[in-house]
């Protein structure tokens, strides 16, 4: 078994990060004309915490999907990741999970609290308990409010039925 690992060659060890925060990122190819280093990419992820198998597999996803979300546990600095997955020809951004400021979207719109809470089907209730900091939106409705943020219409016109259809 000795000789059979030997064969291998060396092992190479990952070179971790010390320290960072985590973060969710969404990887994506950076050119449909340059390939993916897969080897060097897989080995940026695991840097920042995640095991090699894990990091094969978001690449795998990428690839075969065209983007893949991650948490990476540890991000020293996100200008360094974005820097070192692009010389392996990945592009990355953040999944923001930033607060939204529910009032200045719904005054942007031109809307009544009633308004928007009937057009983008919330409850009034929750619109003037985030609006006065009672309460803050959970991670699912910040993450809505954000679309709404950046596309109003088309959320609108989702989750309008015209009347008589079923």
């Amino acid at each position: 078994m000795k000789e059979r690992f030997e064969r291998l060659g060396p092992v190479q060890d990952v070179s971790r990060v010390s320290s960072g925060s985590p973060a969710v990122i969404s990887l994506t190819t950076a050119s449909r004309h340059e390939p993916v280093q897969v080897v060097t990419a897989a080995l940026v992820l695991a840097a920042r915490g995640l095991s090699l198998l894990k990091a094969k597999r978001v690449l795998e996803e990428m690839l075969a999907k065209g983007r893949a979300v991650v948490e990476l546990p540890t991000v020293e600095d996100p200008g360094q990741l974005a820097v070192d997955l692009a010389e392996a020809g990945c592009a990355a951004a953040s999944v923001t999970r930033d607060a939204v400021d529910v009032r200045a979207v719904r005054e942007r719109l031109g809307l009544t609290q009633e308004q928007f809470a009937w057009r983008y089907g919330l409850d009034v209730a929750a619109i003037r308990n985030w609006e006065t900091g009672r309460r803050k939106p959970d991670p699912a409705a910040s993450g809505y409010l954000r679309v709404i943020d950046h596309l109003p219409d088309q959320v609108s016109r989702v989750l309008e039925k015209p009347l008589g259809a079923s």
